[in-house]
């Protein structure tokens, strides 16, 4: 794939994402446009399939949506709001510890920081790289499988790791095109440029595509 290919393939995609539900994290930030909320809906996508992690955050935004009300909450109470999310009783104290901290050191307001994100427990790139970008609308790029596989699959990087994948594309990729990236990249992931079996016969950029791992596509 060609470098200046990019940004035909981005005017595509933002056409062709108004198909398909757009990832819950996006969801949140669009409706709440609360930096906390956004965190807490990350905390719970991770490992966990959009439409659970939906009906997790509606349940438990009705009983807390503020790192103190999340705290008055037991354990038990959080698990079985966010119940079935991968992982809910881990999450659940994930939640209660970033809260506390958030609190503690923070004024009960979520840092606007990479690097300050990075050191509450539970949050790693993906999500801090989420709330900077959907939560304060600042540069960032949040790479997932997703992002990571698709950007590889194109020949626009080449990478081995979702880290590796963030730091090329921090190099390579347009900053205007940063914090729409993830969202274009994970729903035509999850829609048309899935894992295993790409629908590359209907793929409205297949053109620019090298197709880089695909052995069998539809």
């Amino acid at each position: 794939m060609k470098s200046e290919a990019i940004h035909p393939i981005v005017r595509i995609l933002k056409r062709e994402i108004k198909k398909w539900r757009v990832p819950i994290v996006g969801i949140v930030a669009v409706q709440s446009n609360d930096p906390y909320q956004v965190l807490v809906s990350c905390l719970l996508s991770l490992r966990t399939k959009d439409t659970t992690t939906a009906l997790a955050t509606e349940r438990l935004f009705r009983l807390a949506k503020t790192p103190s009300a999340m705290i008055r909450l037991s354990p038990k109470t959080i698990e079985r709001a966010i119940y079935p999310v991968g992982f809910y009783h881990t999450k659940a104290r994930t939640l209660l510890s970033v809260s506390r901290d958030l609190i503690q050191r923070f004024d009960s307001r979520v840092p606007d920081e990479l690097d300050v994100l990075l050191t509450l427990k539970g949050v790693g790139r993906k999500t801090a790289n989420l709330v900077v970008t959907l939560g304060f609308r600042k540069q960032g790029i949040c790479v997932d499988t997703h992002v990571h596989r698709i950007s590889n699959r194109w020949g626009y990087v080449k990478t081995k790791t979702p880290e590796e994948t963030e730091m090329a594309l921090r190099r390579k990729l347009p900053k205007r095109y940063w914090i729409v990236f993830n969202d274009l990249l994970v729903t035509y992931g999850q829609n048309l440029c899935t894992p295993i079996s790409p629908h590359c016969s209907r793929c409205p950029i297949a053109a620019f595509c090298d197709r880089v791992g695909v052995h069998q596509s539809r």
